[in-house]
C-alpha cells in the first residue's frame, strides 16, 4: 500500500469524475424534500410533469428524525425514516428526479425560473418552495457552550447517551411531548419544563405525558442557565408567575444530565426574500392554491404561515401545490408552444444510486448481513467499475474485532470488486503508518491502485451508517456520485492537511449525511481524511471530547463541533 499523493487533481482511487454543468429545463422544480416536497413530487410525477426535487440534505426533511409516526391516517406505526424512504421511492416510481445540492441563488421572475446550485444550474416553468424550517434555539445561558455536551435538539439521535441519567425536556408542544415520552426509554427520569400553564398539543398526547411514571411536569417554568465543566453539572430554573428560582445539581461530581430543547422552528426562507413576499415572521404567504405573489411560484409545508404544523398538513400543502402547478403549466406551455406536459426532452444526465439503493434496509436478527440486505447490496456492488480494497487493522481477538472480521468477510463474499485483508495491531507498522491508523480496530478504504484513499471506518457500518459505507465504496471504485465543477473546485482549494473524525451512533439519522460529505471531500482531495467512529465502541474517544450528541466532528484532533453540517460548512471547517 503506497502513501496518498499530494496532487488533488490526479488523486487515485476516487473514480470517474461526473460533472453536471449544463442547465436543465423542467416542468417543475421542487426545492425541499420534506413531507410537503415529497407529496408534491408524487402528485407531479403522476401528472406526467417533468419534475426535479432539489435539497441540500438527504431526502426526508424533519420527519426522518422522528422515532415514531402514529398520527398519519391509515398507518398505525412507522418510523419517520421509513416513511420518508417510502415517499421517495413512490415519487421515483413516477419518474421524479432527485438532486442533493445546496441552492445558491434563484431568479423566479419571468416564464423561466432559474435555480443555481453548487452542482449546476437548472431551469423550470414552475417552482414549489418547500424548504421547511429548522429547530429554534432558546437563548439561555450555556446553550451554545454545551451544545453536544449535554444540550441537544434530537432525541432520536442522542437519547441513548443519557441512559440512566436525568433529562430535562424544554417545551410544551407536540414535539416536546412526543420526544419526552421517547426519552423515557433511556432516562432515569424526564422532567418537562413548560413555559405556559398547559400543553399545546393534542389531549391524548398530553394525557400520556402526565400519566407516565417516569415523567414529571413543571408548568409556568423557564430554563435560565445550564452549566458545568466539560459536560453539564447544573441547571437553573425560574417560575415565571411566582418568580421563585430553583436549581438542579448532579448528585455526584462525575455525573451529568441532559437538556433537550423543542421550542418551535424557524422558517428557511431567507434565500427567497428578494423573490417572493415574506411576512414579518419569515413565512411565505400563499393563497388557497399555495400560490405566492409571483406567478408560477408556490410554497408548501412549514414554510407557510399556518395554524397546524403536522405531517398530514404538510402532505396536503404539497398535494395542492402540485395540482395547482399542473393547471398553471397546461396554459403556460400552450402559450409558449412547448408541447404537452412532460415533453421537454430528456436531460441526458447519468442516474445516480436511487434513494432505495443508498438506504438499504437495516439488518434484522442476529446475522450481520441478512438475506434482505444482501439482495439489495448485490446489484449495487455489481455497478462498481474498479476493484478496491478494505484493509482492516484488528485489536487482537477482542469480541468487537471478531465481529468486525465476520462482517467484512461476509460482505466480501457478495462481490469480487472488494478485496478484504486483515492485520492485527502492530503486525505491519509500515502500513499502519501509511493509513495513519490511530484508533483500533479500523478499516481503511484503498483505491483501485492500492493507495489509501483517506477514508476510514471505526466500527461496524450497520444501522444508518451502511449508507455512508456503500457510498464510500461507490465513490472510491467508480462511477461515483455526480459532483459539480464548482463543488469540485472548492474541495480541491483546501490546501492544508485536514482530518475529520466524525463521532456517530448507528441510530442517528443525521450522521450519514455528514460522514458521506466528509468522505467525498477526502476522495477528491488527498490532503483531507474522513473517519467514521461509532462512539459506542470507542469510549476513550467519546470521553476525550465530551461527546453527548452526534454527529460530533473533531477537526485535526482539536476543534469539536456538533450537529449536522452541509458541504459549505465542512469546507469552512477545513479552511477551504
Amino acid at each position: 500500500m503506497a502513501a496518498r499523493s499530494g496532487d488533488a487533481q490526479t488523486q487515485p482511487g476516487s473514480g470517474r469524475e461526473a460533472v453536471s454543468s449544463m442547465k436543465e429545463l423542467y416542468d417543475l422544480i421542487i426545492i425541499g424534500s420534506g413531507s410537503a416536497g415529497m407529496a408534491a413530487g408524487i402528485y407531479a410525477g403522476r401528472s406526467k410533469l417533468k419534475t426535479l426535487v432539489i435539497d441540500r440534505d438527504r431526502a426526508g426533511g424533519q420527519i426522518k428524525i422522528t422515532s415514531e409516526v402514529e398520527n398519519y391516517p391509515g398507518i398505525l406505526n412507522i418510523s419517520g425514516e421509513e416513511l420518508s424512504q417510502a415517499m421517495r421511492r413512490q415519487a421515483e416510481k413516477f419518474g421524479v428526479k432527485f438532486r442533493q445540492a445546496a441552492v445558491e441563488s434563484v431568479d423566479l421572475a419571468g416564464d423561466i425560473k432559474k435555480i443555481r446550485t453548487a452542482e449546476g444550474d437548472y431551469e423550470a416553468l414552475a417552482v414549489i418552495i418547500a424548504t421547511g424550517s429548522v429547530p429554534r434555539k432558546l437563548g439561555f445561558i450555556g446553550e451554545e457552550e454545551f451544545r453536544g455536551r449535554g444540550i441537544g435538539y434530537c432525541a432520536t439521535c442522542d437519547g441513548e447517551f443519557f441512559t440512566g441519567m436525568d433529562v430535562f425536556v424544554i417545551g410544551g408542544g407536540l414535539a416536546a411531548a412526543e420526544e419526552g415520552i421517547f426519552l423515557t426509554r433511556y432516562a432515569r427520569k424526564v422532567t418537562m419544563i413548560v413555559r405556559g400553564d398547559g400543553f399545546s398539543c393534542p389531549q391524548t398526547i398530553s394525557e400520556r405525558v402526565l400519566a407516565h411514571p417516569k415523567i414529571e411536569v413543571k408548568f409556568n417554568t423557564e430554563l435560565r442557565e445550564a452549566g458545568g465543566d466539560a459536560v453539564l453539572r447544573y441547571a437553573e430554573f425560574v417560575n415565571n408567575r411566582s418568580g421563585e428560582r430553583w436549581r438542579y445539581d448532579v448528585r455526584e461530581q462525575k455525573q451529568t444530565f441532559g437538556v433537550f430543547v423543542f421550542v418551535g422552528y424557524i422558517p428557511q426562507s431567507a434565500e427567497y426574500a428578494q423573490e417572493v413576499r415574506i411576512d414579518e415572521r419569515g413565512y411565505i404567504p400563499t393563497d388557497e392554491s399555495m400560490g405566492t405573489n409571483v406567478e408560477g411560484v408556490y410554497a408548501a409545508g412549514d414554510i407557510r404561515p399556518k395554524e397546524l404544523r403536522q405531517l398530514v398538513t404538510a402532505v396536503a400543502d404539497g398535494t395542492i401545490a402540485a395540482t395547482s402547478a399542473e393547471k398553471y403549466l397546461v396554459g403556460k406551455k400552450e402559450r409558449l408552444g412547448l408541447g404537452e406536459l412532460g415533453e421537454l426532452g430528456e436531460s441526458g444526465e447519468r442516474d445516480e444510486l436511487s434513494d432505495e439503493e443508498k438506504t438499504p434496509v437495516t439488518r434484522q436478527g442476529t446475522s450481520l448481513l441478512d438475506d434482505s440486505l444482501k439482495e439489495q447490496l448485490v446489484p449495487i456492488l455489481e455497478r462498481l467499475e474498479n476493484r478496491i480494497g478494505l484493509l482492516a487493522f484488528l485489536e487482537g481477538s477482542s469480541g468487537f474485532s471478531e465481529e468486525l472480521r465476520s462482517f467484512l468477510s461476509e460482505f466480501a463474499g457478495l462481490t469480487d470488486k472488494v478485496e478484504v485483508e486483515f492485520l492485527n495491531r502492530g503486525e505491519d507498522a509500515v502500513r499502519e503508518k501509511e493509513a495513519k491508523i490511530t484508533l483500533f480496530p479500523a478499516v481503511a478504504v484503498l483505491g483501485p491502485d492500492g493507495v489509501y484513499t483517506g477514508v476510514q471506518f471505526h466500527g461496524i457500518p450497520g444501522g444508518h451508517e451502511i449508507n455512508s459505507f456503500i457510498l464510500a465504496l461507490y465513490n472510491a471504485a467508480g462511477p461515483g456520485q455526480a459532483v459539480g465543477e464548482e463543488t469540485l473546485a472548492k474541495i480541491r482549494r483546501v490546501s492544508r492537511k485536514v482530518n475529520f473524525k466524525i463521532g456517530v451512533s448507528l441510530s442517528c439519522t443525521l450522521c450519514p449525511d455528514v460522514v458521506t460529505l466528509a468522505q467525498l471531500m477526502a476522495l477528491k482531495n488527498p490532503l483531507i481524511e474522513a473517519e467514521m467512529i461509532d462512539v459506542a465502541h470507542y469510549p476513550d474517544f467519546k470521553n476525550k471530547y465530551g461527546i453527548m450528541s452526534v454527529p460530533a466532528i473533531v477537526v485535526n484532533d482539536e476543534k469539536v463541533v456538533f450537529g449536522k453540517k452541509n458541504l459549505e460548512e465542512l469546507l469552512e471547517l477545513a479552511g477551504g
